[in-house]
C-alpha cells in the first residue's frame, strides 16, 4: 500500500496531505483507512521533526540529561538505555525497567539485548531519582561495575551510567572506583 500511495502521490506530496477524504476518493479505499494513513503520516512527521533520535550524539552527562528531559519527573524509577553507533550517534533508545518509587532491579542481559539487535558499539545507562535527590546508591554503583564488567565481555562499552531527578543529574563514568 505505501508504494502504491507514494507512487499515486509523490513522496514530498504526499507527506504534505492531511485530508482523509481526499485520501479516500483518491485511492478508492475505506475512510478509515485514510485516517489511519494520515494519522501514521502525523506521527512520522513529528517523529521526524524531532530528530527521532537519528543523527544526534551524546558525549556527556549533560547531554544525556538533556535528552532525556521527560525522565526528570517521573513519579517511579525507570531505566533507560540509549544506544550509540561508533561515532556517539544514538542509534536506538528504549525504557528497559520500570521500577518502584525507589527501586529498579536490572540485570545485564535487559541492557546488552538491545545493543546487539541494533548493533550498538556502545550504550549509556540512565535512570531517575524521583526524589530528586541525584547521589548514586550503593546499588546504583555495583550495577555499573556488572554492566562495565559484562560489556567489556562483549565488546560493547558503557560509556555512562547518568542519574537524573527534579532537573538535575550526575554520572557514574564507567571508571568509577
Amino acid at each position: 500500500m505505501s508504494s502504491r500511495i507514494i507512487r499515486e502521490y509523490g513522496e514530498k506530496s504526499f507527506a504534505s496531505l492531511d485530508d482523509p477524504q481526499k485520501i479516500a476518493t483518491g485511492l478508492g479505499i475505506p475512510i478509515v483507512k485514510a485516517c489511519q494513513i494520515v494519522a501514521a503520516s502525523e506521527l512520522g512527521r513529528r517523529f521526524y521533526k524531532k530528530g527521532g533520535g537519528k543523527n544526534i550524539s551524546i558525549r556527556n552527562a549533560k547531554e544525556v540529561s538533556d535528552y532525556v528531559a521527560d525522565m526528570h519527573e517521573l513519579p517511579k524509577e525507570c531505566l533507560r538505555g540509549i544506544y550509540l553507533n561508533n561515532h556517539h550517534k544514538i542509534i536506538h533508545d528504549e525504557v528497559l525497567s520500570i521500577g518502584t518509587l525507589d527501586a529498579n532491579l536490572i540485570h545485564p542481559r535487559e541492557v546488552f539485548r538491545p545493543a546487539l539487535e541494533y548493533g550498538a558499539s556502545a550504550v549509556i545507562v540512565v535512570h531517575n531519582h524521583p526524589s530528586g535527590i541525584v547521589t548514586p546508591s550503593a546499588a546504583d554503583i555495583d550495577v555499573t561495575r556488572l554492566l562495565v564488567g559484562a560489556g567489556k565481555v562483549m565488546g560493547i562499552s558503557v560509556i555512562d551510567h547518568v542519574i537524573v531527578g527534579k532537573g538535575k543529574h550526575v554520572s557514574i563514568p564507567a571508571d568509577y572506583e
